[in-house]
């Protein structure tokens, strides 16, 4: 074994270690000397490895988020972008119901205005669901209310359910608030027949970046011209 491949093993060691910690104890039990007694370890190399202990809270967060996605890989697209949405938000609920820990360290964090890696890759799942409705002439807002919207009511609606104890819980919650935002934000024309000035400019809007026959700088005119569209809704 090399010596990265020593240095990745031991990084895994501590993660896979403090991630133990987290779902046994939640954050405070994720302290440096926990985490280095449970991996085996000093200090020093956690402090090498990630910086401090945000650092290692950051790597825990990331590698939750990502062993949940690949646990989640085998469900493919319905074909329908909406409905790929509908069942992206039951997932995001139902991993911070089943950890919420996890969940707490991705969305909560002690500094206003930062986020977590794992929160911004799942952050950018959900806007490639945004995408995928907007090239379908479904989007009936721009892309980026679109996403900050979503992404404020279904980390809203978690959070409530996992303050919530288990038995006073809303069942009825999470899938009302889903379909109010999705029916605040997607029309329900397909995608085949004609969808409308608005679905129409979000759809050539979300696509510009394919479009070869512009320059930049005409792609960036258009761009605010269809935006004017969707932000008027005419």
């Amino acid at each position: 074994m090399g010596i990265d491949d020593a240095g990745d093993d031991t990084r895994h060691r501590i993660v896979t270690a403090a991630a133990r910690l987290l779902t046994d104890g939640g954050p405070d039990a994720v302290s440096t000397r926990a985490v280095g007694a449970a991996a085996g370890v000093q200090a020093p190399t956690i402090y090498r490895l990630f910086g401090d202990k945000q650092g290692l809270l950051d790597a825990v967060a990331s590698h939750g988020f990502t062993a949940y996605l690949e646990s989640k890989a085998s469900v493919g697209s319905t074909g329908d972008p909406v409905e790929d949405l509908r069942a992206g938000w039951d997932l995001h609920v139902g991993l911070g119901l089943a950890d919420p820990s996890l969940y707490a360290l991705m969305y909560v964090r002690p500094r206003p205005g930062a986020t977590s890696p794992a929160a911004d890759a799942a952050f950018a799942v959900l806007a490639g669901h945004i995408r995928r409705i907007a090239e379908a002439g479904r989007l009936r807002v721009p892309e980026e209310r679109a996403a900050a919207l979503v992404h404020a009511a279904g980390s809203g609606t978690t959070l409530t359910l996992i303050a919530t104890p288990e038995g006073e819980r809303d069942p009825a919650l999470s899938h009302t608030a889903r379909d109010a935002v999705i029916a605040a934000i997607t029309t329900d024309v397909p995608a085949v027949p004609e969808p409308g000035p608005v679905g129409a400019a979000a759809a050539l809007r979300a696509l510009l970046p394919e479009v070869e026959a512009l320059t930049p700088s005409e792609r960036n005119l258009l761009r605010e011209w269809l935006d004017r569209i969707v932000h008027t809704g005419r």
